[in-house]
């Protein structure tokens, strides 16, 4: 089968498209005919070094996917060949071969029926972000739970992945939702997803524009995806026990981070992982988070589709900043 492969750990720059053997499953496991991948900052940054996993080289990115049962291990169960399935999150693309080729073997228990009436395309970009996105907004509790409804959620780099995603959830958690996005377009789209405030994280008057946005609230919770030089003024906007959900740093590492700032008002500062989902933590979290999109009406956002041979010009559009998902058409 044809594949991208990454022999070190120099970028997605340096991908490469090869021929290797067609994997085959183990008894627990089902070989999947990829139709749709999609691409996640984690890959890009895997591919330079920059994540725990340090999986065999050559390595096969790709984590989130949508392909049709081509052969089950012998312990598979209610699992059928030709049938569509979706991937959930678990260690492909991470220490075992990734979605970014023509076939991919999956663990049963990872994969999932496409909800009624989505696309390939939209089963295919949605569990990893939107598992993220769950996991920030749910985790503050033991065991996690909703936010109270009306708090107030600000987004940082509100119109990629993982931040469209918070924007759909949190509306669907009835929260007041704050977006920040650096394009007048996008922030026009969040607003059309159900944002009720959108700014300029470039605007030198922020802190002033969204405190009297939401006045007398402040923000209760954060999900930065971002991080960099905006991360304080992030908490400068918090309310007494506020707090935030790392997700991202696209922004770079904060330069200067003043710790009394967290002072006196309880701030708590908490980083996300999905790889603390176990397989059946991610199915529970999987079906609420399709019904509540299926009850505000939405589904997940997609930004651009390339073709198997155009993966790099698709981890391109992903350092753009796209609004939505980046997805690999690998086969028609």
């Amino acid at each position: 089968m044809r594949a991208w492969l990454m022999d070190s750990y120099d970028g997605v720059e340096q991908l490469r498209l090869g021929e290797v053997p067609d994997p085959q499953p183990g008894p627990a496991e089902v070989l999947l005919k990829v139709r749709y991948a999609a691409l996640n900052p984690a890959d890009a940054f895997l591919a330079q070094g920059l994540y725990p996993a340090q999986p065999t080289l050559p390595h096969i990115l790709g984590r989130d996917g949508v392909g049709e049962v081509e052969a089950v291990g012998s312990r598979v169960e209610n699992i059928c060949i030709g049938k569509t399935v979706g991937i959930l999150r678990c260690e492909i693309g991470v220490e075992t071969q990734g979605t970014l080729a023509e076939k991919v073997v999956v663990p049963a228990e990872s994969l999932v029926r496409l909800p009624a009436s989505w696309s390939l395309e939209e089963m295919a970009g949605a569990p990893l972000v939107f598992l993220t996105a769950w996991q920030a907004l749910t985790q503050w509790n033991d065991p996690p739970a909703l936010p109270p409804e009306r708090s107030v959620l600000l987004i940082t780099g509100a119109s990629g992945g993982v931040g469209v995603a918070s924007v759909l959830l949190g509306k669907s958690m009835d929260l007041i939702v704050v977006a920040l996005s650096r394009d007048a377009e996008k922030r026009a789209k969040l607003k059309a997803l159900g944002a009720d405030f959108m700014f300029d994280p470039k605007d030198p008057n922020l802190l002033k524009s969204i405190s009297a946005a939401i006045s007398p609230k402040k923000v209760d919770l954060a999900v930065d995806c971002v991080g960099g030089k905006l991360f304080p003024q992030v908490i400068a906007l918090l309310s007494y026990g506020g707090k935030i959900s790392v997700v991202g740093r696209s922004g770079g590492t904060v330069p200067e981070f003043n710790t009394a700032t967290l002072l006196f008002r309880r701030t708590r500062i908490g980083g996300v992982s999905v790889g603390d989902y176990t397989p059946e933590a991610a199915q529970a979290a999987w079906k609420e988070i399709v019904d509540r999109l299926d009850a505000i009406g939405q589904r997940p956002q997609i930004d651009s589709i390339v073709s198997f041979e155009e993966v790099k010009q698709g981890f391109a559009r992903l350092a753009q900043g796209p609004m939505g998902k980046v997805l690999v058409r690998v086969a028609g």
